[in-house]
Parts: structure tokens; sequence; C-alpha cells
């Protein structure tokens, strides 16, 4: 049994919604970021980061979003989500999952907290350098679903789509969302369609964006 520690729309939300699609058994356990509960000796424990999510596989504990997706896509016995090893798909599925992880996640981080990087005299800078980055890199996404008329790795989803789509709905409130772009729109509206999707805000009781 797996057992997913996450709070409705943060990083968890990517792998909350592939363990939806692949049917895996598993089980939830929220945590409640508003009560400081991510930095709890006992959550701490199993994440010293103090963040979200977690994923406990036998009793051990993983994190990383973008690590539980690659885990458990490689991990499906059908690859459903998951490239052929050794594929054209593959090359583009690592490459656009660092660069998502490494470089998109980052970005929104500085963004939603500036005063992380830059201290509370500076945020107003912080916050400004991070949406110049978020928006070239959006750009760049979008060029690419264009490429494939689908998704990234091309016309079927994979698992890199998923942390993609999650980071798309972060930006929903910012002055130039994801779906300012055409490609990356139609994206949206593609993964909105999944049934997973509904599920997945049933179960978070998610209502934006939706």
């Amino acid at each position: 049994m797996l057992t997913l520690y996450f709070s409705p729309g943060a990083a968890s939300l990517c792998v909350h919604h592939l363990l939806i699609e692949l049917g895996v058994e598993h089980q939830l356990q929220r945590v409640d970021t508003s009560k400081g509960e991510q930095k709890t000796e006992a959550y701490l424990k199993l994440n010293p980061g103090g963040v979200v999510p977690t994923l406990v596989v036998d009793d051990m504990p993983m994190v990383e979003s973008a690590a539980m997706l690659m885990w458990l896509s490689s991990n499906d016995p059908q690859r459903r989500f998951s490239p052929e090893p050794g594929s054209p798909e593959e090359r583009l599925y690592l490459s656009w999952f660092l660069l998502l992880a490494n470089g998109l996640q980052p970005a929104f981080r500085q963004w939603f907290y500036p005063q992380e990087a830059a201290g509370e005299a500076a945020t107003d800078g912080a916050k400004a350098c991070a949406r110049e980055r978020i928006e070239n890199l959006f750009a760049r996404i979008d060029s690419q679903l264009a490429s494939t008329d689908g998704y990234l790795c091309g016309e079927q989803p994979h698992a890199v789509d998923f942390f993609l789509f999650m980071l798309m709905r972060w930006s929903r409130n910012m002055p130039r969302p994801a779906t300012t772009w055409p490609a990356c729109a139609a994206f949206v509206a593609r993964m909105k369609a999944r049934p997973s999707f509904a599920e997945l805000y049933a179960r978070e009781g998610l209502t934006e964006w939706s």
C-alpha cells in the first residue's frame, strides 16, 4: 500500500493525479500546511525538508514530486505514462522533467515566497525576476507543445505532462497565466478533459481553475 502525504493544490497534486490515472491502490494523509503540520517532528522524520509531498512505499518515504512521478510511471506494468527506454521520446521526457523540476518549479517558489531569496526589502525585484523566468519558460513550452500537437513528448501524455499541468495551474492568478499561450491553453483543456481531473478535484476539495 502506498501512502501519499498531500496538501490540496500543492506539489503533491501531480502525484495524486497520476495515482488516480494508474489505478494504483493508495491511501491519502492530508497535511494541513496552514497549521504548520509539515514542520512537526513526526512529519520531519518522513521528510526532513518539511514540505509536501511525501510518498511512503513499503515503509520507506520518497520525496520530490518529479522522482515520485518517474518511479510510479516506470513501475507501471503497462508503462502507460513512461516512454520506451532508449527511445527519442525518453530523451525528451528526461530533458523536460529536469527542466521543469530545476527551472520552472523553483521559479514558482521564488514568485510565491520572494522573501526567501531576497529578503523582505527586495521582494518586488525577486518577483519580477521570477515572473520573467516563468514566462520565458512558458513561451518555450508553448513552442514544444505546438510542435507535437499534443503533449511534451508527442501525441500521448507521459508522467511529465502531469507535472507540467500542475505547474500551469500554479500560474492561474499571475499577470500572464500559462493559458494565454495558445498551445499551452490547448494542453490544459486536454488534461482537464480527462476523467481523472474531476476525481482529483473532488478528492482535494478544489474548485478554482475547473
